[in-house]
């Protein structure tokens, strides 16, 4: 994506139901983006719970099992795409960590939205949530049955975390040959507070005039670095994250920064990326 070293896709595989539309959309990612697919599976000897065969040892039993999976998913991932780099890695260890590693240069990190404990689906403290909200680069869960025809939706507040955001939505509209709908949510500010109560006098016309001519401004560089992309812009008075996350239904890639404005400072990830993560109707990008 933007501003990064590498075009290589990592993807997080761990056998379950979750782990193939993860591993069929980082491929085609990979493939668009003309960089490598890194095949990663993380084990521990804990896992998995039943036991291994007499005189195996239970790490060595869980490295089998996940070389396994790795390598079926590998073979998976060459077939799709035939001319793709494509390379397998097992990994002892726990799974935010081992994929952190294998996406330092600046990889992109996929994973699904369900699985087992080591690539498990979206509840709190899961491995897709903790790689959102901490890996160094930018990070796709893996959701619904997106339509590769569809747009990108952009979600860009004006806040700092929403930059990378924009330049990666571009880029990858630009890759799928498709437009961006770039959406900009606001709310009616709150009064305030000292001696007396302002009252709500607001112009909600020139709230909006001034709110679509910030986004306007925000797009305005990428517009200019990727004319062959379509833009629509779409500003709406609303709550951002109920919003975006009905918008995805129509998209074929949701594109949010890592914070943006009303977070409370110190947050790694905002409300809005954490609602998508776990609501939205197609794939979603937290960019970096």
């Amino acid at each position: 994506m933007v501003a990064v070293g590498t075009r290589d896709v990592v993807v997080g595989v761990d056998g379950s139901a979750g782990a193939a539309p993860a591993l069929r959309w980082a491929t085609a990612e990979a493939a668009r983006r003309g960089g490598r697919l890194r095949v990663v599976g993380a084990y521990r000897a804990p896992w998995p719970p039943a036991h291994p065969p007499a005189g195996v040892g239970r790490k060595t039993w869980a490295l089998m099992r996940t070389e396994e999976t790795v390598s079926g998913m590998v073979d998976d991932a060459r077939a799709a795409a035939p001319g793709l780099v494509v390379i397998g890695l097992s990994v002892h260890g726990a799974p935010v960590p081992v994929l952190m590693a294998a996406a330092a240069d600046g990889a992109l990190t996929v994973v699904g939205h369900r699985g087992h404990e080591g690539f498990a689906g979206l509840r709190l403290g899961s491995t897709g949530l903790q790689l959102a909200t901490h890996a160094g680069g930018p990070v796709v869960v893996v959701r619904g049955t997106p339509d590769a025809a569809a747009p990108v939706l952009l979600g860009a507040d004006g806040s700092t975390g929403a930059e990378p955001a924009i330049g990666s939505a571009f880029q990858a509209a630009a890759e799928r040959g498709c437009g961006v709908v770039a959406v900009r949510v606001y709310q009616i500010p709150a009064p305030k507070w000292d001696d007396r109560v302002d009252p709500l006098d607001y112009n909600l016309e020139r709230l909006q005039e001034v709110e679509h001519l910030e986004l306007r401004r925000a797009i305005a560089p990428w517009r200019d670095k990727y004319p062959e992309v379509p833009v629509e812009m779409s500003v709406r008075l609303g709550e951002p994250a109920d919003l975006l996350t009905a918008m995805s239904a129509a998209a074929s890639l949701v594109v949010v920064g890592t914070r943006g404005h009303g977070g409370f400072t110190g947050m790694l990830l905002g409300s809005v990326g954490q609602k998508l993560l776990h609501h939205a109707h197609c794939p979603v990008m937290i960019a970096r």
